[in-house]
């Protein structure tokens, strides 16, 4: 079970955070397919442990055997015992804090690849709603924060439990009044553990929140920085970072304020405890029931649990942050495991795996209608029906939701109502859908185009680059194929990166395509080019394509125009452009745009 994040005063709606109970049990799953290792790793340091408190009694062994005034011979066995206590217990922990290490390497790339797994697969319109901050944050500081608890907090806290547990057995076999006395200084650890969890866990959630939502207003800030200067917005921008930044030291201030508080009721325990302990030895020795060696291996002990102790307490600050960020992860996974709920009755919706329909009709759209939230709808039953290898070309203005349609048809969100049903593909994928926003993942060239069929040959890759007019400019880079493009490497042009993701739309081979708006990147130099590669991309195929430019449409088997979120025209350009509708007006303008922006002979 998932909570709702709150709600940045970005106006954002947070990505989920697990329950402590479901974070909990989707740790158990984690772990479960590595019980084997974990029990294995604490009984090698459950027997390194209690190795270890061989050394007190050995030690009042000495003690004894020098207040009795023995001879110096009678040292020499337990030196040689506690060299070899050392030398054992340094082996055995070390085995087990490895196997401890291992078996938390292992939870950790698990919960990295669960994580990456759904995230990928969020709905777009959720993550919209969310943020770039929100799961950017979760990707590196909750992550980053799980992962230092599991390597440096998870064995350290495995190996001191096992010693307070055992070494409070040791101080009831040297005399049971010993353990009286060391518990003394339990009571005053419980109420400081307590005091310190139940302001922690919602400190921390808190100051991820924080974090989250510094995060996203430096992105909105820097993202557009030119619209902000345009509008003359940096005052009132550097007020918000500047407000959100103070809300994130203020909570990192009240987080150091909590640990020291936390560190110095720990010390008025320890010494209550050594006090008592002191005491209890001081009475015994004096009426002869334990000797001096015995009441020392007692001191001992109790001084040997102020690590333990300590580091098991402390590590309830990594215990606590790491667990607020396992919860913000653990709610990332279960958001895509279960659908979101919907406002309204909705009508079933169309996974790519189930798509089936007839021959002749290859997209069915039925009286889709979706909203961005309560009072924000963007597509009003609007209904669309595609036939096997026809071109259709969307138009609009801005905010028609053209977008919005082509995302749905791509099978990348889900409609608020209605449904979208379309064929299965002949390739790897159905669908596939290319923005204008294009990412150039880091790596060979022939890497990147193979994410799309990872079985291609080379021929395969040149074959798919000459379909989309590439292959020139490919085999012109440095190392043609095998040139390292993306971050760090051979910078790829808007036109060109795009004809990228047009060849692995070729390799792919989806019987359908959804292309949005994907040359208005390209700016007006390399506009005609991307046009003849996206033409060729989607030759034989059917394809849905949201029009940056008119002339995507005129070349289209059918012009269908939104307006407001409805379907207000569709036909054939010519058709459209002489009715004198709402077509022919977009076109008048942009043919009008043309000719004031056309070079003059």
């Amino acid at each position: 079970m998932t909570t709702p994040s709150p709600t940045a005063d970005t106006g954002a709606e947070l990505l989920p955070i697990a329950t402590p109970a479901r974070t909990r049990a989707a740790l158990r799953t984690l772990i479960r397919p590595d019980r084997g290792l974990a029990l294995t790793g604490l009984g090698i340091l459950v027997a390194a442990t209690a190795v270890g408190l061989l050394v007190q009694p050995l030690l009042g062994r000495i003690v004894d055997i020098v207040a009795d005034g023995r001879p110096a011979g009678d040292l020499t066995l337990p030196v040689v015992l506690l060299v070899a206590v050392a030398v054992v217990q340094g082996l055995t922990t070390t085995l087990g804090l490895t196997r401890i290490a291992r078996l938390g390497e292992t939870v950790l790339a698990r919960l990295r690849e669960r994580f990456v797994e759904r995230a990928l697969n969020l709905p777009a319109d959720r993550l919209e709603r969310a943020g770039a901050g929100d799961l950017t944050a979760r990707v590196t500081g909750d992550v980053a924060r799980v992962a230092e608890a599991v390597r440096s907090a998870l064995p350290e806290m495995a190996r001191s439990v096992l010693a307070i547990l055992l070494t409070l057995g040791a101080l009831a076999l040297l005399d049971v009044r010993f353990l009286l006395a060391a518990l003394l200084a339990v009571p005053v650890q419980l109420l400081t553990a307590r005091w310190y969890v139940r302001r922690a866990l919602t400190l921390y959630a808190d100051q991820r929140v924080a974090n989250g939502a510094q995060q996203q207003q430096l992105l909105e800030t820097i993202g557009g920085a030119v619209t902000v200067r345009g509008h003359r917005l940096e005052e009132q921008h550097t007020e918000r970072s500047a407000g959100r930044s103070r809300k994130a030291v203020d909570l990192t201030m009240r987080s150091v304020n909590l640990v020291l508080g936390f560190y110095g009721r720990l010390h008025i325990a320890e010494y209550i405890g050594l006090a008592a302990v002191l005491i209890a030895g001081f009475w015994l020795v004096r009426d002869g029931a334990v000797s001096i060696g015995t009441a020392t291996a007692a001191a001992l002990y109790f001084h040997s649990l102020f690590g333990p102790v300590n580091a098991a307490l402390v590590l309830l600050d990594d215990a606590q942050s790491a667990a607020a960020g396992l919860a913000r992860l653990v709610g990332v996974t279960d958001l895509a495991e279960q659908p979101e709920p919907t406002a309204g009755k909705a009508a079933p919706v169309s996974v790519p795996q189930q798509r089936t329909v007839s021959s002749e009709a290859a997209v069915i759209v039925h009286e889709v209608s979706h909203a961005y939230g309560p009072g924000r709808p963007v597509l009003h039953e609007v209904s669309l029906t595609l036939k096997a290898g026809e071109h259709v070309a969307l138009v609009g203005t801005s905010g028609a939701g053209k977008s919005t349609l082509a995302r749905i048809v791509a099978g990348v969100q889900q409609p608020t109502t209605g449904t979208v049903t379309a064929p299965a593909g002949t390739g790897e994928a159905a669908v596939v859908l290319v923005t204008q926003e294009v990412h150039v993942f880091t790596g060979s060239l022939a890497e990147d185009l193979r994410l799309a069929r990872p079985d291609a040959s080379d021929a395969d890759l040149r074959t798919a680059l000459s379909t989309v007019h590439a292959l020139d400019w490919a085999e012109a880079l440095p190392d043609g194929l095998a040139t390292v493009v993306g971050e760090g490497g051979h910078r790829l042009d808007p036109a060109r990166a795009q004809q990228l993701a047009l060849a692995r739309l070729v390799l792919a081979d989806p019987a359908l395509a959804v292309l949005d708006e994907a040359t208005a990147e390209a700016g007006s130099a390399g506009a005609r080019v991307l046009e003849r590669s996206a033409e060729a991309a989607l030759a034989g195929r059917t394809a849905l394509v949201v029009a940056h430019r008119l002339t995507q449409a005129v070349a289209a088997d059918r012009v269908v125009v939104l307006e407001a979120g409805r379907v207000v025209e569709s036909g054939p350009h010519e058709e459209l452009r002489d009715a004198d509708g709402p077509y022919a007006a977009l076109w008048r303008a942009w043919s009008g745009s043309r000719a004031t922006t056309a070079p003059h002979p």
